[in-house]
């Protein structure tokens, strides 16, 4: 059955994948109508987080940042299928990094990178950094249910030497990359909420409590390696900017959960300069009444 899904439906994202950006465009704003008008594809939960993290916005305020999000939503799906038809001249065309020197100085000093995001405005395109650096490329993913689909997306980042691993193979394959003395650049976007049995820590995102995922973290001070957050613009549709910011040269120094605390707020200013481009259909507040007394 899954093989069957995979056979019938991926001719349709390849032709979807070939169309000029014009017409994606016009396409993704066809698929808006539905999911947010026809469907309203978990809009009550959207709207939900919406108001947790600007309880000072009027309905007015929030229905233009919810529309906004909607049409960001659409380009993202449409431009992730793009991905498997785009040449390398295009992506590189829409998707630049402003400051590559930040990373090249720990190139220089061979040292891997443990690099972090949020899910904001764009993190499918950034396998494109690896044709700037000669770091291996590790993409922290969730596996996906489907082996057929799984795999052409391991494909499609393979293209430009990018690796995906999941959560479980994550640290295993770091330490064993890090003692055969391979320079690598782990990328992962660390801002959704994990398991309340995995959460070692609690702070406020966007005003809420929250617990937060501490796994960059503690790869990175485990392996003593540099982290580096990515920020991601959107500069104009289909069109990305992004900069790199060191948070931490020697993470060992760092107290505990402080490295995580600084991701957090930067994920913060992200989303409050321009909060459309966040992905808000996660449940990312769910556990904000499950806080454990010594974080209250």
């Amino acid at each position: 059955m899954q093989f069957l899904a995979y056979i019938l439906i991926y001719p349709i994202l390849w032709l979807i994948s070939i169309l000029p950006f014009r017409l994606l465009y016009a396409f993704s704003d066809f698929i808006f109508v539905w999911i947010y008008y026809i469907f309203g594809y978990r809009k009550a939960a959207v709207k939900g987080n919406l108001r947790l993290a600007f309880p000072n916005k009027s309905e007015q305020e929030l229905q233009v940042i919810m529309k906004g999000f909607y049409h960001h939503l659409c380009d993202m799906i449409l431009e992730s299928i793009k991905s498997l038809s785009i040449t390398e001249s295009q992506i590189i065309k829409r998707f630049k990094f402003t400051n590559l020197d930040e990373i090249e100085q720990f190139q220089k000093e061979n040292r891997s990178i443990i690099a972090i995001c949020g899910h904001y405005a764009s993190w499918e395109w950034i396998v494109t950094l690896q044709k700037y650096m000669n770091f291996k490329g590790y993409g922290v993913y969730k596996k996906l249910k489907n082996p057929y689909f799984d795999r052409l997306a391991k494909r499609i980042r393979g293209k430009y030497k990018s690796y995906l691993i999941t959560t479980k193979e994550t640290i295993p394959t770091l330490v064993r990359s890090n003692k055969n003395g391979e320079l690598f650049l782990c990328g992962m976007a660390a801002d959704q909420s994990p398991k309340l049995k995995k959460a070692y820590h609690w702070n406020e995102f966007m005003g809420v409590k929250v617990p937060v995922h501490t796994g960059a973290e503690m790869i990175s001070k485990r392996l003593n390696l540099p982290v580096v957050f990515l920020d991601v613009k959107k500069v104009k549709r289909g069109h990305y900017e992004a900069t790199f910011e060191t948070i931490a040269k020697d993470p060992k120094s760092f107290n505990d959960y402080e490295i995580t605390d600084r991701f957090l707020k930067l994920v913060e200013q992200q989303i409050r300069r321009d909060p459309q481009y966040y992905l808000w259909t996660h449940k990312r507040w769910k556990h904000k009444n499950e806080v454990p007394k010594k974080y209250q």
